[in-house]
């Protein structure tokens, strides 16, 4: 049916499924008196991935110091970089003075060593290097400085209300906080990401492996090695920030985000991250729709080089199902332009999937962005294709 200028498909279907959105508000009520997921944290909160439903929420939007869970954001403009061209995995990275002078958890780099990013990222992401985050920072936006106003511009666009970034790693600093909802919505941002994993999810590895002083990498979240399914994220500590943790595990399809703020010991924080995947891999389910860039349908491109492009994910699209739940009835509705004019930009919203209750209340929207960019066709290019269009149509 054609409204407002789109074109909408509906499809009803049968799920055995529980609405995402009552399941928030389910757990955010039993909060207010119970607290036996995570009773030591000062602030936690679980999510579905996929879905970002929230599954579990304790003090949430409490600011609080995040230490080294702040490099989760900082990951995340190196792999958009990435993602962009700007950077390379083999791109060599000086080393500044102020770099090598941070102190607390760090990978020992000397003034003027040099490390490819790959190697900088695997500091990063497995030793927590502070002296890494920093190299990394000035290499991409020339000094540390002018790469937190970036990270604070991402956190922005994201929707974190309720952080404030001072430096690209996390050591104390006035004025420099998160919260746990936060800190969730910047895990998911970089788990769509699907390399980042490679570095997170490591246990150990080198660097300056074939060198006279090789350094040995070893993960300093330990539940990559003894919790099956997780592959990330990141641990904080310091004496004011205690000891937090961004965790991911992913069993049967589903992923999940679990993140602590505030425990008082290394035990504490991984057991009750674990009762916290323990409890959602228990009770939730999802079911896989679209993978990542999947195409969802093709539309007209009007005085375009193409004449046409495919509308695809920019994420795998799941439902989140409750476990024993009997099954329900959901519409999902896609809704694209008929047609787009050139140019198109790749990062533009070419339409969306809605995903509803039978009763119409909202659970999932997705926007739905072009295969690739797609720019306008010249004047002889748009001439030869009308000229092409009349001679068919005699």
């Amino acid at each position: 049916m054609k409204r407002n200028g789109y074109l909408a498909l509906c499809f009803v279907m049968c799920f055995t499924i529980f609405s995402p959105l009552a399941i928030a508000k389910e757990k955010a009520g039993q909060q207010k008196g119970d607290n036996h997921f995570a009773p030591l944290a000062s602030s936690a909160v679980m999510i579905e991935a996929d879905t970002g439903t929230v599954l579990y929420e304790k003090n949430a939007n409490e600011k609080m110091p995040p230490a080294s869970i702040t490099k989760v954001m900082t990951m995340l403009l190196i792999m958009e970089a990435v993602e962009r061209g700007e950077l390379k995995f083999t791109d060599k990275v000086r080393t500044s003075e102020r770099a090598a002078s941070m102190g607390g958890s760090q990978i020992f780099l000397q003034p003027g060593e040099e490390m490819t990013v790959e190697d900088m990222l695997k500091g990063i992401a497995i030793a927590s290097g502070n002296d890494a985050s920093v190299a990394m920072a000035e290499h991409l936006a020339g000094t540390e400085e002018s790469f937190v106003a970036r990270m604070n511009e991402r956190a922005q666009q994201l929707g974190m209300k309720n952080s404030h970034f001072v430096n690209s790693n996390g050591l104390p600093a006035a004025n420099h906080y998160s919260s746990a909802a936060d800190i969730a919505i910047v895990s998911r941002e970089l788990l769509k990401h699907e390399g980042i994993t490679k570095f997170t999810g490591t246990y150990q590895d080198y660097l300056r492996k074939d060198s006279e002083s090789p350094f040995w990498l070893v993960n300093t979240n330990k539940l990559v090695r003894f919790y099956e399914g997780v592959d990330g994220l990141k641990t904080g500590y310091t004496g004011e920030a205690k000891y937090c943790l961004t965790a991911t595990a992913k069993r049967n399809n589903m992923r999940v985000i679990a993140v602590v703020m505030g425990e008082p010991d290394v035990k504490t924080r991984n057991n009750e991250v674990s009762t916290l995947f323990n409890y959602a891999f228990t009770h939730f389910q999802v079911l896989p729709m679209y993978k990542k860039g999947e195409s969802v349908r093709a539309i007209v491109v009007d005085k375009g080089q193409k004449p046409q492009i495919n509308a695809v994910t920019p994420h795998a699209v799941s439902l989140l199902m409750k476990k024993g739940e009997s099954a329900d009835t959901f519409q999902k509705e896609i809704v694209i332009n008929e047609t787009v004019s050139a140019p198109i930009a790749k990062n533009q919203v070419i339409g969306h999937i809605f995903i509803r209750t039978k009763d119409g209340k909202e659970v999932n929207r997705i926007d739905l962005f072009p295969e690739d960019q797609v720019d306008k066709a010249n004047m002889w290019e748009i001439l030869k294709r009308a000229t092409k269009s009349v001679l068919i149509s005699y």
